[in-house]
C-alpha cells in the first residue's frame, strides 16, 4: 500500500509541476499516454483478479477416499488455474481455505467443525494441512459449517472476485440445528456461490437436499464416487520432470525467521506427493513450475520479483550463512543467476508437461479424478461470469 501511494503521488506531482510550468494534458489521448489511466486500470484489474475457494470436507467415517482424492487432485486444480486469465490478461491469484466437519475428534461445542487453514496462497502449507486430515465418526452439520466459513473467513467486498464454497459429504444436508437455507441465503447475499458434492448416489443426494443447497445460490450440485481408484497414466516424461524438480528446489534461497522451516516444508510436501503416487509428484512439480507457486515471504528469488524489494534492506542475519558476507552487488548478481536458472528449469518442465499431456490424451480417454472433475467443471462455468478465460 505504501508503494502504491508513493507511485500515485509521483504521478500527480509530475502533473502538478507540469501544469505549473505551462504544460497540461490537452485531451483524453494525452492523459492516457501519461500512464495514469493505464496504471489505475492495471491496478484495478489485479485487485479484481482473485479467486477464493473454501473447501469444506466431511472427515467422518467412510470419507477416507474423499480425503485421498483431495490430496492427489489439489495439484490438478492448481495447474488448471495456471492457464486462466482475467480482465486485461493477468493471471488470477488463487486463495484456498480448508475446513473439516463431522469428525468426533473435533469439539462438540464447535459443532464438530474446524478451520484447518484460512485463505492462503501458500500451496505447500495447504498440502500439509490436507495430509494432516484423518477420519473419525461424527455428526455432519452442513448448514453450520457453511455459516462458520462465512463468519470466520475474510471473503472481502470486491464484487469482481470469484468467491466459491465447495462442500463435500455423504449425510443429509439437513442435519444440525442451523437450517442450511439460512446459511446459503447468507452466502448468496455475500455473492458467494455454494457448490455441493454428494459422495454417493446422485438421486440420494437430491433426496437429502444436497441439490437444493447448491441451487439456492446459483451453484452446482454434483455426485461423485469418492472411493473410486483413479488410474494415473505413467508417461516417458515423468522421471525427467521429477529430476528437474530436484534441480528446481536448489534454486530456492530461504531467508527470514521462517525461511529454513519453509524450505523443509517444501521438501516434505514433495515426499508426501511421491509417497501418494509418482504421478501426483509430477503434477506437483508442474505446479511449482507455474506462476501459481509463489513464496516471496521466505524465498529470496520470489521476493526479488516484488515491486518493493530492496536487497540492501535485508538484514545479514536473515540470510543463509553462505550469503552473509556478500556485498550488495554480489548478492544482486547471485539472485539474478538463480532466477535465470529457475526460469530455465521451469520452462523445461512446462515443455515436458505439454508432451506429457499429449501422451496421456492418446493413451487414455479420461484421467481426471472424480473430485477434481466436479470442481473444475463448476469453476470454469462460474468463472465465465467474472470474465475469466482459459488458454
Amino acid at each position: 500500500m505504501k508503494n502504491l501511494k508513493h507511485t500515485i503521488g509521483l504521478i500527480f506531482l509530475s502533473l502538478t509541476l507540469g501544469t505549473a510550468f505551462g504544460y497540461a494534458p490537452r485531451n483524453k489521448e494525452e492523459i492516457n499516454n501519461s500512464g495514469i489511466e493505464k496504471f489505475l486500470i492495471d491496478k484495478k484489474d489485479k485487485d479484481n483478479n482473485t479467486v477464493k475457494i473454501a473447501l469444506l470436507l466431511d472427515t467422518s467415517n467412510s470419507m477416507d477416499g474423499l480425503i485421498n482424492q483431495a490430496k492427489a487432485q489439489l495439484w490438478d486444480i492448481v495447474n488448471q488455474f495456471s492457464y486462466a486469465k482475467c480482465g486485461n490478461g493477468h493471471r488470477p491469484n488463487l486463495q484456498i481455505a480448508l475446513y473439516q466437519y463431522g469428525n468426533d475428534g473435533l469439539s462438540s461445542r464447535e459443532g464438530y467443525i474446524q478451520q484447518v487453514i484460512g485463505f492462503s496462497s501458500d500451496l505447500d502449507e495447504i498440502s500439509e494441512k490436507l495430509f494432516s486430515l484423518s477420519t473419525n465418526g461424527g455428526e455432519e452439520y452442513c448448514g453450520e459449517v457453511i455459516q462458520t466459513s462465512l463468519r470466520q473467513l475474510d471473503w472481502g467486498k470486491n464484487p469482481d472476485n470469484l468467491k466459491m464454497i465447495f462442500i463435500a459429504g455423504n449425510e443429509p444436508f439437513t442435519q444440525g440445528k442451523l437450517n442450511y437455507r439460512d446459511a446459503v441465503t447468507n452466502a448468496r447475499e455475500k455473492e458467494i456461490i455454494v457448490n455441493t458434492i454428494f459422495c454417493g448416489n446422485y438421486q440420494q443426494g437430491i433426496n437429502t437436499d444436497w441439490k437444493k443447497g447448491a441451487t439456492l445460490t446459483g451453484g452446482e450440485y454434483m455426485a461423485i464416487d469418492h472411493n473410486k481408484q483413479i488410474v494415473h497414466i505413467n508417461t516417458p516424461y515423468d522421471d525427467v520432470i521429477i529430476k528437474l524438480n530436484s534441480k528446481l528446489n536448489s534454486t530456492y534461497i530461504s531467508y527470514g525467521a521462517m525461511g529454513s522451516a519453509k524450505l523443509e516444508l517444501q521438501a516434505r510436501q514433495d515426499n508426501n506427493a511421491m509417497e501418494l503416487e509418482e504421478a501426483v509428484a509430477v503434477k506437483r512439480a508442474v505446479s511449482k513450475s507455474s506462476g501459481m507457486y509463489k513464496n516471496s515471504s521466505w524465498d529470496l528469488i520470489d521476493a526479488s520479483e516484488e515491486d518493493e524489494f530492496d536487497v540492501s534492506a535485508i538484514k545479514k542475519e536473515a540470510l543463509p550463512k553462505a550469503l552473509r558476507d556478500k556485498s550488495k552487488a554480489e548478492l544482486t548478481s547471485f539472485i539474478g543467476e538463480k532466477k535465470a536458472e529457475r526460469t530455465r528449469i521451469q520452462k523445461e518442465i512446462q515443455e515436458l508437461n505439454a508432451k506429457r499431456e499429449i501422451y496421456i490424451n492418446k493413451h487414455a480417454q479420461q484421467e481426471k479424478g472424480e473430485l477434481e472433475n466436479a470442481m473444475l467443471n463448476a469453476i470454469k462455468r462460474q468463472a465465465a461470469g467474472k470474465s475469466f478465460k482459459w488458454d
